[in-house]
């Protein structure tokens, strides 16, 4: 497969991609944490293709990218209070909730009861998602196992030849991934520590939980 590179700011850079997901394909694009690559997420063959192309184990489910919190329950069986305020305070942001998955969203996305969903805070994905007017089914841009990249050449240096394009937006300006952290326990559980901070987290409970710090387990 012959990987594209184009710059973001090619006036033909958000058409081409959109021609790319619309037909099963899957991009590299930078976000506001590091480089993910997607695919269309209620198209289940893109989806595969996702996993092929990172090298992922099958039984790894893949996060969604979502445009707004109000795009939420499309994704979600159920918004609990506790998604509704993390949600409020850092999206768009690094964060990305574990909530329970409605039935529309694929078992190639998540084979489970949940899936983790994120809005980005970086106006190419954003871009993507409205004109698609579907999520992304999106992960970090790096074979299974490797660094996260951080700019378009580390992504080529992973995957040339397995995705169809990347857009080069440049350096990613976070670098670091979101936090993930699981709201369909109580109390919330983070199972990455990333972008946002445990502290970060913990205020925001706190504040509508009282002083208890056992707020969320680590």
């Amino acid at each position: 497969m012959e990987t594209r590179i184009l710059s973001a700011n090619d006036p033909s850079a958000l058409a081409a991609a959109l021609d790319v997901l619309r037909h099963g394909g899957v991009i590299a694009f930078p976000t506001d944490t590091v480089y993910g690559v997607g695919a269309h997420a209620f198209q289940p063959e893109a989806v595969r293709r996702l996993y092929v192309a990172k090298n992922r184990p099958a039984e790894k489910a893949i996060p969604l990218l979502i445009a707004s919190v109000d795009d939420l329950p499309f994704v979600a069986a159920e918004v609990s209070e506790t998604a509704r305020r993390l949600a409020a305070r850092f999206w768009p942001g690094g964060l990305t909730l574990v909530v329970p998955r409605h039935p529309r969203v694929p078992d190639v996305v998540s084979s489970g009861p949940t899936v983790a969903v994120r809005v980005p805070d970086h106006p190419i994905p954003l871009a993507l998602i409205a004109a698609l007017g579907a999520p992304l089914a999106a992960t970090s841009a790096n074979l299974s196992g490797q660094p996260s990249p951080t700019t378009a050449d580390q992504v080529v240096a992973q995957l040339r030849g397995r995705v169809v394009l990347v857009l080069d937006g440049g350096p990613c300006p976070g670098g670091v991934p979101s936090t993930v952290i699981d709201v369909t326990v109580d109390p919330p559980v983070i199972l990455r520590h990333g972008a946002i901070s445990a502290e970060m987290i913990h205020s925001v409970l706190q504040r509508h939980r009282g002083s208890d710090s056992t707020t969320f387990k680590v």
